[in-house]
């Protein structure tokens, strides 16, 4: 049992990283691509209200991916979710392309969730309610941030005039903060939550201090992930979705306020914080702030938004064909 829980960790800290890598744009990448501020400084800023965001609220999240998708994982389930995660993350990340971190464990849990099925007949395993709430939000989060960047363009290019853009960078350097802060507290579930029921078994702990735990052990990875490998999907939403400056950084990270509303309220309300993508998020806004400036799509590379966007798309039934793979093939090694 040691042996498979230190194994499973290990896996846990490489989702981790693979998730830094590939998320860190959606919070820095307007800073960078408008020069308010230089990748090294704004990775600083990012890791330490990452850190913030996931203490503080990280738990809610971490509760639905541990618990709430698939009612109790164990830990060869727990790896093989996360091995497939890990897996599609960083073949998106070594591509520059901005993948949902979370549709990719999400697929992970709900491969799992089938292969117990398939191998044992589980079939109560899969919580389709809390599924069906998660991708609600998939398809709402981008629609909500591209909408709440628009007024908030508009907003920012009222109180700050085009002559006094250097009042401009401390909004947009707060505004990214809590992009981050958001990003703490839905993301770092992708990493650890799965594995909440097994280590906290182990440990002989109570669930909220395994979360603790892990979570503080995610974030160190996360921001490892981001500093070593997060430059070029950084580059990306910084310089190719559409052309950025320093008023349209701040309406960039209207994603802020979406992620941490599908965070927060639905755990509320339900018990359960919606794993949303910030990725999906992040990239609504940057649209969004890009069309409010331009007043047309041709602002846009629209290319590279449909081809980001059919990735979006096969991540959940490629990461779940993952996970069934590799959990069958655990199972028969082990």
């Amino acid at each position: 049992m040691l042996g498979l829980v230190v194994a499973g960790l290990a896996v846990s800290a490489l989702t981790a990283f693979s998730i830094g890598a590939n998320d860190l744009a959606n919070s820095i990448a307007p800073l960078v691509g408008s020069g308010a501020m230089r990748f090294n400084q704004a990775l600083i800023v990012f890791s330490v209200v990452v850190l913030t965001g996931a203490m503080v609220q990280g738990y809610m999240v971490i509760k639905t991916l541990g618990k709430g998708i698939v009612s109790d994982i164990d830990i060869i389930g727990a790896v093989s979710a996360s091995l497939a995660a890990f897996i599609w993350i960083m073949l998106a990340t070594v591509k520059g392309i901005p993948i949902s971190t979370t549709h990719s464990i999400t697929g992970g849990v709900i491969g799992i969730g089938i292969a117990y099925m398939l191998l044992s007949g589980k079939a109560g395993n899969l919580n389709l309610d809390i599924i069906s709430k998660i991708l609600l939000s998939w398809v709402t989060s981008p629609l909500l941030a591209m909408v709440l960047a628009i007024p908030l363009y508009h907003l920012t290019e009222r109180v700050f005039s085009q002559g006094n853009n250097g009042r401009v960078v401390p909004a947009a350097i707060a505004i990214a903060s809590f992009a981050a802060y958001s990003f703490g507290a839905n993301d770092v579930a992708n990493a650890v939550g799965v594995y909440i029921s097994v280590t906290s078994k182990f440990l002989g702990l109570p669930d909220s201090d395994t979360m603790r735990l892990l979570t503080a052990f995610a974030v160190l990875f996360i921001c490892l992930g981001g500093a070593v490998a997060g430059k070029r999907v950084v580059e990306t939403l910084a310089y190719r979705v559409t052309r950025l400056d320093l008023l349209t950084s701040v309406a960039a990270n209207a994603d802020a306020i979406a992620v941490w509303l599908y965070t927060t309220v639905p755990f509320l309300l339900f018990g359960y914080g919606l794993p949303i993508s910030t990725s999906y998020a992040a990239v609504g806004a940057i649209i969004g702030a890009g069309v409010a400036k331009h007043k047309s799509l041709r602002a846009l590379n629209l290319k590279l938004v449909l081809f980001i966007m059919f990735a979006w798309v096969i991540t959940v039934p490629v990461t779940a064909l993952l996970a069934i793979a590799i959990y069958t093939l655990l199972s028969y090694i082990l």
